[in-house]
């Protein structure tokens, strides 16, 4: 069993690590999640591994050593298939606001379900649910609405989302 204190060791070592990569010339974002990567595998590494064994009694030079490999691997990413931003503009050209066909169908099944299943409810029950959630008043103005108290609207709404997620998960 590793005896590093993982905590103590982020306090000491986590921000050089970082700033010194930044240094190299490293982001401070892809810095701060090399950092982050370079404390999973110390937090993964094998004990029984003779190499991670001795590192034991320096736990410090193993993460320096796991976060310079790090970046060294994001940095021949990066040559091999650099990232660039692209603009906002040129993403909402990419992306079809529209839903899809089969979305729209299984959409338009399921607010019929939901619909019936609203239907099926004590009238007073859908009355809650639809003052609480489609009209946006709370619990204690739906209770003051229907003559009821905050803690019995607040059941009937509840009654209401259960048989809605009853009959819509049956239907789906």
């Amino acid at each position: 069993m590793r005896r590093w204190n993982l905590d103590a060791l982020f306090r000491q070592s986590a921000k050089a690590i970082g700033c010194g990569l930044v240094r190299r010339g490293m982001s401070a974002d892809a810095a701060g999640d090399v950092v982050q990567d370079a404390f999973v595998r110390l937090m993964t590494a094998s004990t029984n591994d003779a190499q991670n064994a001795r590192q034991d009694d320096r736990p410090e030079g193993y993460l320096a050593m796991v976060a310079r490999n790090l970046a060294l691997d994001a940095a021949r990413r990066e040559r091999i298939a650099p990232v660039t931003a692209v603009p906002p503009e040129t993403l909402s050209l990419a992306a079809d606001p529209e839903p899809s066909s089969e979305r729209r169908l299984v959409d338009r099944q399921r607010l019929a379900l939901a619909m019936a299943a609203l239907d099926e409810l004590p009238e007073r029950t859908r009355r809650a649910f639809e003052l609480n959630r489609m009209q946006g008043l709370t619990l204690a103005e739906v209770g003051r609405e229907l003559g009821l108290s905050t803690s019995r609207a607040g059941a009937l709404v509840k009654e209401a989302y259960a048989h809605l997620r009853r009959r819509t998960s049956a239907g789906a």
